[in-house]
């Protein structure tokens, strides 16, 4: 059995989702239910607070998790990393009022007393930079804390970053990159792994296809270079030969959603017809 944490809240919401996609399905879940089957029998699912999520792991109370980077490195939490499931999206930022004359973290000068409900990745990046802080732990609403005078700065998770410039504050340097991650416990990965495994393919097969289309045509058979030039896929695109009076070739290739008008354009440019664009559910490398 695989006891796998689901975070509650902001993250929820495409963490089902992603589970969704690769084909697990949570049954019998209620409004509020913390604990809830799944159509794998061999997998049952933690509905916890994000910021839970990596103690739960680490300590192997669930052998595997959904939780925030930032959390994961906050909590120095010994988990094995396994996938970036590219949503959740933010930055652990360092701000400062508008009218601190604070640009940029070259600018800071010890001591500084800044606010956060992130003491240890603050502490951290003070300490790299040989500055004195004072770091006040918040549970929440840091941006206020300079506007009170109970801080000279905050770091904050910002994802536009439009509530710091209505406190006005600004962004002076970004701390961390972060997004939602699956990770697991180390123990559970060396006895289970085959089935953690599987989960993380499952997974991964679904983010790698987000964001991507198979397009398919055909095309001039001396047109065959330029057309790779024009879209060359995950590993180049894949041609075969077309029955047709003029030589023809049909070609494939996955292409970033961006770039597909671009594609299309260019290729009816030199020839191409019959043009398809399929979505993809899942690319399983």
């Amino acid at each position: 059995m695989i006891r796998l944490a689901v975070p509650k809240g902001h993250l929820e919401e495409q963490s089902l989702r992603v589970l969704r996609e690769s084909g697990l399905e949570i049954l019998g879940r209620g409004g509020r239910e913390l604990f809830a089957r799944t159509n794998d029998p061999e997998i049952e699912v933690v509905f916890a607070r994000a910021e839970d999520i990596p103690d739960f792991v680490a300590g192997g109370f669930t052998d595997v998790g959904i939780t925030g980077y930032d959390l994961i490195r906050e909590r120095r939490a010994k988990v094995v990393e396994l996938l970036d499931l590219r949503f959740g999206r933010t930055r652990l930022v360092l701000a400062a009022p508008e009218s601190s004359g604070i640009k940029s973290a070259a600018d800071l000068r010890s001591p500084v007393r800044v606010a956060t409900e992130f003491p240890n990745l603050t502490i951290q990046y003070f300490e790299g930079r040989g500055i004195q802080a004072e770091v006040i732990r918040l549970t929440g609403a840091a941006e206020i804390s300079p506007l009170i005078g109970v801080a000279d700065l905050i770091t904050d998770v910002v994802e536009t970053g439009y509530t710091l410039k209505a406190h006005g504050l600004k962004v002076v340097d970004v701390i961390l990159e972060s997004s939602a991650r699956l990770v697991a416990n180390p123990e559970s990965y060396r006895q289970k792994r085959e089935k953690i495994e599987n989960l993380k393919m499952s997974l991964e097969a679904v983010v790698t296809a987000r964001g991507r289309k198979l397009v398919l045509m055909n095309l001039p058979e001396d047109k065959l270079e330029q057309i790779k030039q024009i879209m060359p896929g995950m590993a180049g695109p894949t041609v075969s030969k077309v029955e047709a009076e003029t030589p023809m070739v049909a070609v494939q290739a996955v292409v970033e959603d961006s770039e597909v008008a671009r594609v299309i354009r260019e290729a009816k440019r030199i020839g191409a017809r019959d043009i398809l664009v399929v979505p993809i559910e899942r690319i399983i490398p």
